[in-house]
């Protein structure tokens, strides 16, 4: 393992990381909202550290090994996540523990969008406007982490696009160089970003609403900058746009770009996945819907539409915006959604989960186990359209749920025992490991009351599904770090 090359890499990304803190602090100097000191500290503090990280091996070039990328990608989120608390542990309002503080990160740059942050309409515009960048950020990172850099350590969703599976993608990268596919996904995500943006300054956001919520949308993160999330705009409009760019956002990344290079949608729908996904948040809204109308929650059908389109697609998608009091439907419809997170967004996607890809090939490799009780000498293959999945494929994604089943008890568990009811502690796993944000029960509204131990078991998941499992786990084996 080379050290000096990973030592090399974090002292780069640090670097590039506090140029993010320029921002926040000219909203914050021009605002005068007392914040400029922290984030200026920040920006030192975290300039500072990726200098004296780079410099003493700035001229080194050695080729990184596979056990190098692992090592790189875990450290890349835990270094960002833990210098990303800073401005939280410094600013004067609102003035975090370093527990909450690295919390707000953590679910910031993994888009899963909990917070500990109440009083929201009361904060610092350029706290607000930092946990929205955050995630933002995080977004983009987690494209270019599923689509460029897992493949070529052989894990991630993405993994499933390679020349054996059907779909526009016959490779694990998106053009030749992962510099080239890196700038590809820049240009696809900020043009989502823009459009977002402007969709929602049309329908009546302020500017700053819009970009904040522009970036919280198009990276499935789920924080707002106001404590009714959604809600507080009260305009089926903006639901509507952001029900719009949510489901593009969960969409594979990989299918706007040859959407975009062939000028044609029709790539969309030959994809099965798409289909998939399609398929199933088509089923979840019907049965949110009728739940809403039929249980009397809502005075009108359309009222109950709109609120059920929105909190199912949301919810579905791993976004985590709210438009009500979901966590307070009736308990069918609460579970229901809370289970739709658990499938998430397409692979290649900043939505959370499981991925769709991994559940459609669950339920095919079920189906053909069934099948084969019935004709136990036929050869049956496990197909994703015209194409065999190789069987290497789907003793990967048994290996990954069984590994997702086996740490979400482990932490429920953990949860649990620190004396959280289990509506509490089950919902609070789900919506960290998924990615979602907010839970049900006492972690419906925000996390503020849970305890420390709970949101560093919290902090360990979100990460844990951010990474897919595979990545962050191989650290913890033996075997990784023999020679």
């Amino acid at each position: 393992m080379s050290l000096a090359s990973i030592q090399r890499i974090l002292g780069i990304l640090l670097t590039l990381f506090s140029l993010t803190l320029l921002p926040p602090l000219g909203f914050a100097f021009f605002s005068q909202d007392g914040a400029a000191t922290a984030f200026a500290s920040a920006f030192v503090i975290i300039l500072l550290a990726g200098l004296l990280s780079w410099l003493p091996v700035a001229h080194l070039k050695r080729e990184m090994r596979l056990r190098d990328g692992f090592v790189v990608v875990v450290m890349f989120w835990v270094v960002l996540t833990l210098t990303g608390a800073l401005p939280f542990v410094l600013a004067d309002d609102p003035h975090l523990s370093i527990t909450d503080a690295v919390f707000e990160s953590v679910s910031g740059l993994t888009t899963t969008g909990a917070t500990v942050i109440t009083r929201l309409d009361e904060m610092p515009i350029s706290i607000l406007y930092y946990r929205q960048q955050l995630q933002w950020l995080g977004g983009m990172g987690i494209i270019v982490l599923a689509v460029a850099v897992l493949p070529m350590l052989g894990v991630g969703g993405m993994q499933l696009y390679r020349a054996e599976t059907p779909g526009p993608m016959k490779d694990a990268k998106l053009t030749p160089r992962i510099t080239e596919t890196a700038k590809a996904l820049w240009l696809i995500y900020l043009g989502l970003t823009i459009s977002c943006a402007i969709a929602y300054w049309l329908a009546g956001m302020s500017a700053f609403d819009a970009l904040g919520h522009a970036y919280a949308t198009v990276a499935i993160g789920g924080f707002s900058t106001h404590d009714a999330s959604m809600g507080y705009f009260n305009s089926p409009l903006i639901d509507v746009i952001a029900v719009f760019f949510m489901l593009l956002a969960a969409v594979n990344f990989s299918l706007h770009f040859v959407a975009f290079r062939s000028r044609s949608p029709a790539g969309y729908w030959q994809d099965p996945e798409f289909r998939f996904y399609v398929s199933v948040l088509s089923l979840v809204i019907l049965a949110t819907f009728i739940g809403l109308y039929l249980s009397g929650t809502y005075d009108t059908w359309q009222e109950a539409l709109v609120k059920g389109l929105f909190q199912a697609v949301s919810i579905g998608t791993t976004a985590g915006f709210t438009t009500a009091d979901w966590y307070q439907w009736p308990g069918f419809l609460a579970i229901l959604l809370l289970f739709s997170s658990f499938i998430g967004g397409c692979a290649g996607s900043t939505g959370g989960g499981i991925k769709v890809i991994r559940v459609l090939l669950l339920v095919k490799q079920g189906a053909r186990e069934i099948t084969q009780l019935v004709h136990p000498n036929a050869q049956i293959p496990v197909r994703i359209g015209e194409k065999t999945i190789p069987s290497r494929v789907v003793e990967a994604v048994w290996g990954f749920f069984a590994l997702y089943v086996g740490s979400f008890t482990v932490m429920y568990l953990a949860l649990a025992a620190t004396g959280l009811d289990l509506m509490t502690a089950f919902s609070a796993v789900a919506a960290s490991m998924n990615n979602l944000g907010p839970g049900l029960s006492s972690v419906g509204p925000h996390y503020a009351d849970m305890h420390d131990a709970g949101k560093w078991i919290l902090c360990f998941a979100m990460l844990l599904g951010r990474l897919e499992i595979f990545t962050l786990l191989v650290l913890l084996t033996p075997a990784f770090w023999r020679q």
